[in-house]
């Protein structure tokens, strides 16, 4: 009798942060599991194990500021910091949040699609099925009265759906002989899969979300050990399932003397049918479609929710304004899914405003839950451990790090497009090429001789090497 009390009391504990997990563990997670496992082999598996760790400890912080602090996160910031700067945070968070839905309805289409052949929908029914699956999420939030309980219990379903899910077509791949001898990669590996998936893995922004989620559920200061309990459990599931689609994609794919493109979800469950099967392919689409589901309203609710509280309109699901905010992140999310399947150079600008975006919010929505978690007036039970503040002082820095790799990649792609330049080497004649980038400094490999001159692609005028050393 008093385990089953112990086992009902831990069940009881398990909601708020397995909500996070679920939107964390979404299309892209998978995803970018997928390339790690099947570039990086096994060395990609101690790095979810660190990420999962360092994604215990934020979401335990912010769980514990929902709990100890009277009003929400962004009240509190607001109090502290004035208004304009917890508008900054609100605005960046929810601008993320809203281009990078997204990804989250072309996941659902690469959930869908390889269940029903190899051929890819027209645009037409691409864009009719996101407008249907969109229309259906709206009036939910509209028409259910209690939104936080429908949405705690829906999301314990889709874990365990996802769970179960990846953990057969494991077992499935793992007792199938592979159909080649694998083969050891050779030349540089690309390390932004990688990056990719410890952001993902880490996501601070899901970790923010959690102490509007403990407020939600009612939890007070003497609920903060089921705080904790709840964040080890849901992001270790987190971590398990992750792992095991990375171990899948490194069975299936790691080492193929022809090696694959995943560029999407989709890619991965057809690569899966050739040499495990269409069962393999159903079980790994309804994973997919278990991840995009369980991403596309949280993720919305997270933009929507934390906007409202920083214009201070409200931070509950029975407020109006954090329901209206996340029908417009909603909205926006499919607008651009729908643009990128039509032509996805439309979408370059839109996805690198969101990166930019990225740079900037992570590191503050971090420092912004230490900076809260380390207020002098959190003495006795309210003060958060030191274990917890030092293991996220960590994952703030590890966010820097991540964000500084990304504003490289922001910067690369709001430079010129390079010219193209053509050198002929005096009189042999052969040509070598080049990048002249507008009037910035010009890479000449191996020319040395003062005949060689130097011609434009574009204008076919030619100048002589000596004018431009």
């Amino acid at each position: 009798m008093e385990h089953r009390r112990q086992r009902k009391s831990l069940f009881k504990s398990i909601g708020p942060a397995i909500i996070v997990a679920a939107v964390v563990l979404g299309p892209g997670s998978i995803l970018t599991s997928s390339k790690v496992g099947a570039s990086f082999g096994l060395l990609g598996f101690p790095v979810v194990i660190v990420a999962a760790v360092l994604m215990i400890a934020m979401v335990a912080l912010s769980a514990r500021l929902g709990a100890v602090y009277e009003k929400s996160l962004c009240d509190e910031l607001s109090s502290r910091v004035g208004r304009p700067f917890t508008v900054f945070v609100g605005l960046t968070l929810f601008t993320l949040v809203a281009l990078f839905q997204s990804s989250n309805n072309i996941a659902l289409i690469g959930g869908i699609e390889p269940l029903f052949g190899s051929e890819p929908f027209s645009f037409e029914l691409r864009a009719a099925t996101l407008a249907i699956a969109n229309l259906l999420i709206i009036a939910s939030l509209y028409l259910v009265r209690d939104l936080y309980r429908s949405v705690e219990g829906f999301m314990k379903l889709l874990m365990g759906l996802m769970t179960a899910a990846f953990l057969v077509n494991f077992a499935v791949v793992m007792i199938k002989p592979q159909s080649f001898t694998p083969v050891p990669p050779t030349g540089s590996l690309d390390w932004i899969p990688l990056l990719g998936m410890i952001g993902t893995t880490f996501s601070v922004g899901g970790a923010f979300y959690q102490a509007y989620l403990v407020k939600e559920k009612g939890w007070g200061l003497e609920d903060v050990r089921s705080g904790v309990v709840d964040s080890i459990f849901s992001i270790t599931l987190l971590g398990i399932v992750t792992s095991i689609v990375l171990l899948t994609s490194w069975r299936v794919f790691y080492g193929n003397p022809q090696p694959v493109t995943l560029a999407s979800v989709g890619d991965v469950a057809r690569q899966l049918e050739p040499s495990f099967g269409a069962t393999a392919k159903v079980i790994f689409c309804s994973g997919i479609l278990a991840g995009a589901l369980s991403s596309f309203l949280v993720n919305a609710l997270i933009g929507g929710t934390v906007m409202s509280d920083s214009l201070g309109k409200g931070a509950r699901l029975q407020d109006k304004w954090p329901v209206h905010l996340t029908v417009v992140a909603l909205v926006i999310g499919m607008l651009v899914a729908v643009a990128a399947l039509r032509n996805e150079a439309s979408v370059v600008p839109m996805i690198t405003l969101a990166q930019a975006c990225t740079v900037i919010g992570l590191p503050a929505l971090a420092g912004t839950l230490i900076y809260l978690g380390t207020r002098p007036e959190l003495t006795g039970p309210r003060k958060v451990p030191t274990a917890i503040i030092v293991m996220a002082i960590v994952g703030f820095f590890v966010s820097c790090v991540l964000m500084y790799m990304l504003a490289q990649k922001v910067y690369a792609k709001l430079q010129p497009a390079p010219t193209t330049a053509t050198i002929h080497d005096g009189p042999s004649g052969v040509p070598l090429q080049f990048a002249l980038r507008q009037t910035t400094a010009i890479l000449i490999v191996n020319v040395h001789k003062p005949q060689s001159v130097v011609c434009s692609k574009q204008t076919s005028n030619c100048l002589p090497y000596s004018q431009f050393v």
